[in-house]
């Protein structure tokens, strides 16, 4: 298993509430994991345990069958790459300058970036489709640009597994959809991809896993196809919810039934 979290609890110090607790499951190459909940539920709280940035109450992380605990953090960026829900920028770096911050586990403390490392940060923009930006400042392009440019900027750290903390959260409804087909396109490319949602179609489309976290840190895990149903999702958002067939669409969609 690439990526394997093992009954995974966590609470804030000095605070006896658990936010999640005994949350497992695991991703190999070319998988997704979605994971469902409501704002609040701790999606991403779960992701900044898993990436390293806070220490688990309990439970174990293995990569590539070696505990995360036992690592370096430099190792363990340079295996899991990281795009949050929001980046707030604090200097006017050129899209290709913060890109390339991405080759930082490969770079020594005094050293700089060498020709092969923007190497590298460029075909990252050209693989997310957005060389064009290269040379503006990553402060004066839109909130959907600057996803793609985050996107860009973990492809050139290399990783195998990319995690997504809500990354279609603030985008319109066309660069919603458009990032869900990234999130597909960079599956088919080998990375094992976990994403957390708040959105039950944005699952459906890249079917595959999905963990559901509740607001009481209940955790579970299984195939799109198993786990979501009417009742799980009413249950999850408080409100009467229904999976319907569309035929164009050649699968469920999820809506609101009125009282």
């Amino acid at each position: 298993m690439m990526l394997e979290i093992q009954n995974l609890s966590f609470h804030y110090p000095k605070k006896e509430q658990m936010i999640f607790s005994d949350v497992s499951f695991g991703i190999d190459s070319g998988e997704i994991v979605s994971i469902l909940g409501t704002n609040g539920a701790g999606k991403s709280t779960l992701l900044n345990c898993i990436v390293n940035l806070y220490k688990p109450s309990s439970g174990n992380i293995f990569i590539d069958g070696n505990s995360m605990a036992d690592m370096r953090a430099i190792d363990i960026a340079k295996y899991i790459g990281y795009v949050p829900q929001v980046h707030t920028p604090a200097y006017s770096y050129t899209v290709l300058d913060f890109v390339v911050m991405g080759r930082t586990p490969y770079i020594g403390i005094l050293a700089s970036p060498s020709e092969d490392d923007y190497s590298i940060a460029e075909d990252a923009l050209r693989e997310i489709g957005i060389y064009h930006l290269a040379d503006k400042p990553y402060t004066e392009i839109s909130g959907g640009e600057r996803q793609m440019v985050t996107i860009s900027r973990v492809l050139a750290q290399q990783p195998k597994v990319i995690l997504l903390d809500e990354p279609t959260a603030h985008l319109d409804y066309g660069n919603q959809l458009r990032m869900v087909n990234l999130v597909q396109n960079l599956a088919e490319k080998g990375y094992a991809v976990v994403m957390t949602t708040h959105t039950p179609d944005h699952v459906i489309i890249l079917n595959g896993n999905i963990g559901i976290l509740d607001q009481k840190g209940h955790f579970i895990f299984g195939k799109v196809d198993e786990i979501l149903s009417d009742k799980m999702l009413s249950d999850l958002y408080h409100i009467n919810l229904k999976l319907i067939y569309i035929d164009e669409a050649k699968r469920d969609t999820c809506i609101a039934i009125p009282i």
